[in-house]
């Protein structure tokens, strides 16, 4: 052996004893804590992060600072766990007519752009993990790879791919984010071929029957994925429900007549979340009709770049004329009744948006559904326990996220102002941590 290939060997051998170096640490210090539980909120709190894990929470007076670490002021402000939306497109961002946009960012080539985009924007709207339900495979998957290898900034996500439908709607057919099905065995293979694929869950979507729901159902539980059922009309829900869906979606977006109250006392009784995805027609045309300057936020400008913010800009003329929104005056009258009726039935109640559908922004989805909620007579502190804690269980990780505590994986945001007093404070997001990473404010990474 050489000097060289010995250099080499030892220097191996060197690497392999030396000790591992200690993971970075963080602390977050002074601030106002909600930890996900719906309990009183700790004032003057300290967190302390090793790694990507929480090692120490409390009274700051009382928690141990490292003198390594790096210290994040929160004082005046609000911590809180990471948000997490159930119910997020990263392929779609806001435009307002999916018939010009589908063919538009199909042939511009622009779907891993716009998932980069939107990506980006949810991470720092404080959303540090997201489901989506529904886009192409190649690119779902793609981005996700990209953003665990932190090649990109977002949430850590858990990706659908195409959605299982017997109706492939008027979609534009260039995008493959459908997978057409016509008998329970092949909706079965649609979910053995997703799985093969990679995906993290199964979204079922219309023209459905009970035994579609069924074999969708015992097909994903057989490969460990749980299937969210994008659902409005009664007996989609009663079939879905009933066949063993894991989460209800839509239940009519706050857009339908109460559902008979047998059926809603039912999933209650059982457990099965609701992810009403209130706010994205009923709740944001008005506030829009109100406040139309909101769809020329700067901020989207920069974000989007020229070709898209045109374009996205071009799709909102007369934005009260889009197909999107044709029934919502009707959904409107009967948006609080329709939500109010989860929320009083104490059913189990996720929180997602349907972020990226027309007008609804990744910047502000997850705080407007949670204002509506509010709105419609849930706490504060429920809402936001529905955003973190209920959401974590719901994706099957609440060992690992949703809340604030020892031993947990270290995803955590701090706010201007106090979200229980006002729950439009999570608008005003200033710190992002996710996976013991600062993303948004403290030191510039």
């Amino acid at each position: 052996m050489g000097a060289r290939s010995l250099f080499a060997a030892a220097w191996l051998l060197v690497a392999a004893l030396a000790p591992a170096q200690a993971p970075k640490k963080l602390a977050l210090v002074g601030g106002m804590l909600l930890d996900g539980y719906e309990v009183p909120p700790l004032h003057h709190a300290a967190i302390v992060i090793e790694g990507n894990r929480i090692v120490a929470v409390g009274p700051a007076a009382q928690v141990a600072i490292p003198p390594d670490a790096e210290v994040v002021d929160t004082s005046g402000r609000t911590m809180l766990p990471g948000l997490i939306d159930l119910h997020a497109h990263l392929q779609i961002l806001g435009h307002g007519d999916y018939d010009r946009w589908d063919p538009w960012v199909e042939q511009n080539k622009l779907l891993e752009r716009v998932s980069e985009i939107s990506a980006k924007q949810l991470l720092m709207a404080g959303v540090t993990s997201a489901a989506d339900l529904g886009g192409t495979l190649k690119e779902s998957l793609a981005i996700r790879g990209r953003i665990n290898s932190g090649a990109i900034p977002g949430p850590r996500m858990w990706m659908a791919g195409p959605w299982i439908t017997r109706n492939l709607g008027d979609y534009y057919t260039g995008l493959p984010n459908q997978y057409f099905v016509n008998t329970p065995a092949d909706a079965a293979k649609a979910v053995d071929a997703l799985a093969n694929a990679g995906v993290d869950l199964i979204k079922a979507y219309v023209d459905l029957k009970p035994e579609h729901y069924k074999a969708i159902a015992d097909a994903a539980h057989k490969r460990k994925l749980r299937v969210h059922a994008h659902v409005y009309d009664p007996a989609d829900v009663k079939n879905a429900f009933e066949a063993g869906i894991d989460v209800l979606q839509h239940v009519g977006s706050a857009g339908m007549p109460r559902y008979d109250a047998t059926l809603v006392n039912a999933i209650a009784a059982k457990g099965t979340p609701v992810v009403v995805t209130a706010a994205h027609r009923a709740f944001l045309f008005p506030a829009t009709v109100a406040f139309p300057e909101r769809l020329q936020d700067p901020k989207l400008k920069e974000d989007f770049g020229p070709q898209i913010w045109s374009e996205v800009q071009n799709s909102f003329r007369n934005f009260q004329a889009l197909s999107y929104f044709s029934a919502t005056d009707q959904e409107m009258r009967w948006a609080k009744a329709s939500l109010s009726q989860w929320i009083e039935a104490n059913v189990t109640m996720g929180m997602g948006t349907d972020s990226g559908t027309p007008m609804n922004f990744h910047t502000e989805a997850l705080w407007r559904e949670i204002k509506a909620h509010v709105d419609t007579g849930m706490s504060a502190q429920r809402a936001i326990g529905a955003a973190t804690r209920v959401n974590a269980a719901i994706l099957g990780r609440g060992k690992d996220l949703g809340t604030i505590e020892p031993g947990k994986l270290a995803d955590v945001i701090v706010v201007r102002g106090d979200p229980l007093f006002d729950v439009t404070a999570l608008a005003n997001v200033e710190v992002v941590v996710k996976d013991g990473v600062v993303w948004k404010g403290g030191k510039p990474r």
